[in-house]
């Protein structure tokens, strides 16, 4: 009977036990895998960064140049296609991030109960820590982008008042406006058209005028293309802006959720305990006067005997 009160009271001295121990290696390695992508992006920002400065000086490279040199071109080439390759592949990422922020707000909305039965839901820390992190780099990935798309401009206007030279070494005065109205047209020749060339220096500054007119073509196509990227990426923002007071509200409803639920749980578990502990007790109360009831007939039988 003794081990057996003793075995009550080491279940009862822990009645919360059973959610003392709620597992929370789901959640760590959830958090430990949320940091890991977002080292990852910002290695992939840094990169980009890294890519614009190099960007940066083969642009003065290039314009330093008294011609056009093929390998310096192809250089940069190389360097925009990466920086292209690279920022897709980061909008992708935290497009796909808010994606399954969208998600998990739907799921948490339907499956609270289930949650509590399973994996903890996501903490309001754990929220907010997400939160910060994905603005923070989405803010560094527009910075860096737009860093990258002023260079592009600041080259564009570089090249226009290059050709704007050249075009004045030829004999031709333009002015900036007609310079921009040429630019519209893909067809290098309309620089060059009915422009008598008599000197090595004039057939000089005809050529890098068409190189720099192509050049201006390709920065066109890569401008639009960023223009894109930042039109997306404002929507982006835009829609994780409006679905953040959705997701916290849900998030700390089913950490209230959670609370209560557990609460009662451990209510019950103190209250089976109690009952279990009140069983005991009977019982030991029973055995005694059973035994108490035994002695007394023993008497009485061994004093009738006399």
């Amino acid at each position: 009977m003794t081990a057996l009160l003793h075995a009550q009271n080491a279940e009862d001295s822990d009645p919360d036990g059973a959610y003392a121990t709620i597992n929370m290696e789901d959640n760590s390695r959830f958090m430990s895998d949320f940091f890991t992508q977002v080292d990852s992006l910002r290695t992939n920002i840094d990169k980009i960064q890294e890519l614009v400065e190099e960007v940066k000086r083969l642009h003065s490279t290039i314009l330093a140049a008294p011609q056009a040199d093929d390998r310096t071109k192809e250089e940069l080439e190389e360097k925009m296609a990466e920086i292209k390759k690279i920022a897709n592949e980061v909008r992708q990422r935290l497009k796909k991030e808010v994606h399954l922020r969208l998600l998990s707000c739907s799921e948490m909305e339907q499956t609270q109960e289930q949650q509590v039965q399973s994996r903890k839901p996501k903490s309001q820390a754990e929220f907010r820590i997400e939160k910060s992190q994905h603005a923070t780099l989405s803010r560094k990935f527009i910075d860096v982008m737009n860093a990258y798309n002023n260079a592009q401009i600041e080259y564009r206007e570089r090249c226009k008042a290059r050709i704007q030279r050249q075009l004045e070494i030829t004999g031709r005065s333009i002015s900036e406006g007609e310079v921009e109205e040429m630019l519209q047209s893909e067809n290098p020749a309309i620089f060059t058209a009915g422009i008598m060339v008599e000197t090595q220096q004039a057939k000089q500054s005809l050529a890098d005028i068409e190189a720099r007119h192509r050049d201006i073509i390709k920065l066109e196509n890569s401008i639009k293309e960023l223009h894109d990227m930042f039109i997306d990426m404002a929507n982006l923002v835009q829609t994780q802006g409006e679905m953040i007071d959705r997701i916290e509200y849900n998030v700390i409803q089913s950490e209230n959720f959670v609370k209560i639920a557990s609460t009662d749980t451990r209510k019950a578990v103190k209250y089976q305990s109690a009952a279990r502990r009140k069983k005991c007790c009977l019982l030991c109360v029973a055995i005694t006067v059973s035994l108490i009831l035994l002695a007394i007939v023993a008497v009485i039988v061994k004093n009738a005997v006399r």
